[in-house]
């Protein structure tokens, strides 16, 4: 996975489709899915770090104000 589009390619393998109108809240909640499917074994644990730390450095991203490219 390079970036948040990435991830979101993945959640939409599951059947997962997020998007709202709230950035922080798209991504608060992209985390939680992929924490489940790393629970339930669907992703492996290299596709949870990776999701992971791209997640957590769009939110930092995004706090800062900075746009990143999907």
């Amino acid at each position: 996975m390079q970036n948040i589009h990435d991830v979101r390619k993945l959640l939409m393998k599951f059947g997962t489709f997020i998007y709202t109108t709230d950035r922080l809240g798209d991504l608060e909640l992209m985390m939680m899915e992929i924490n489940e499917l790393y629970e339930w074994k669907f992703i492996s644990s290299q596709q949870f770090q990776q999701a992971v730390l791209l997640i957590k450095k769009e939110s930092r991203e995004y706090k800062k104000g900075t746009k990143i490219d999907e």
